[in-house]
């Protein structure tokens, strides 16, 4: 049995040398599948050939941090996302960028410099801004910890309301309250059915006036129009983000030249070759141990 790996030759030329060194079997390409009754586990971002292809695939690993795109897979199929300490660091640098951003008044000061303005705006204290976080997973508690030793407050919000030491956390039940005091709102939520949407007017009228708002998560969680609607009334007075619906955006969309909104091509993080590969072997080895769950593994019934 062997792994399948679909994606550009660059991530191949990387992923054959790291297989290699362990002598461990990998096929770069569905074209090179000569015998597709060989192929256990394979890994992509979207793949180029129905699954059905496989008839022993057993374990389908995401070459990103996120599996929507994969969602629904047949029953007896298991799912990971590649776990990497680098894309975690990554989103992180880019939601901290982005907080410090909209709290400096950044999208602002962007606008006067297409202007040609020398406008000084009142410089506010970090100390005295709340971030919510949305997704408190692993990327949201490492940001979290980042976003606090610059003094900031921060408090979080997840399903489970699981603890997270120095940040006041809210379940699911409690989403009112969490959002009332959140001057900064960070949406790092994975996509499901209950997400999808979720950034949008009823969510941006609980809010502080004012309100701004980080987007790290998935496009389709935000409805465009309605961030709109709220920077127009100034129930949101900015926002910086960094996945849009549709994807990639039109490059004749309202949000590229808002004065209010800083949009990145979904280029908060990208995942480096070496250590995907590297996580990718980690999953075969559990699996082929047995292991009750895989590095990544996703519950498929959550969606995450």
């Amino acid at each position: 049995m062997t792994t399948l790996l679909l994606g550009p030759e660059n991530r191949a030329a990387a992923w054959r040398e790291v297989f290699a060194a362990e002598n461990e079997p990998l096929i770069t390409s569905s074209e090179n599948v000569a015998r597709p009754e060989e192929i256990r586990y394979l890994v992509c971002w979207k793949p180029d050939v129905s699954l059905d292809t496989f008839p022993n695939l057993e374990v389908v690993v995401s070459t990103g941090a996120g599996v929507d795109h994969l969602i629904p897979l047949p029953d007896h199929l298991r799912l990971c996302r590649t776990l990497s300490r680098d894309i975690e660091e990554k989103v992180r640098d880019w939601v901290v960028m982005a907080c410090l951003m909209l709290c400096r008044d950044m999208p602002v000061y962007l606008d006067q410099a297409r202007r040609g303005l020398w406008n000084t705006l009142p410089v506010p204290s970090s100390r005295d801004r709340n971030i919510g976080i949305m997704g408190m997973g692993r990327i949201g508690r490492l940001a979290a910890a980042s976003l606090r030793e610059l003094g900031f407050s921060v408090s979080g919000w997840s399903r489970s309301g699981t603890p997270d030491d120095g940040v006041e956390m809210y379940g699911a039940d409690a989403l009112p309250a969490f959002l009332e005091q959140s001057d900064v709102l960070v949406c790092l939520l994975p996509l499901t059915d209950s997400t999808h949407g979720i950034l949008g007017q009823e969510l941006f009228d609980q809010l502080p006036a004012g309100a701004m708002l980080v987007h790290a998560g998935r496009g389709s969680q935000l409805r465009m129009d309605d961030m709109r609607t709220a920077l127009e009334t100034g129930q949101i007075s900015s926002a910086m983000i960094d996945v849009t619906d549709p994807e990639p955006l039109p490059e004749d969309h309202w949000a590229w030249t808002h004065d209010k909104v800083i949009v990145t091509p979904h280029a908060a993080a990208s995942t480096d070759y070496r250590p995907g590969a590297e996580h990718a072997l980690r999953v075969i080895r559990a699996h082929r141990e047995g292991a009750a769950s895989l590095p990544g593994e996703i519950d498929l019934s959550r969606g995450y």
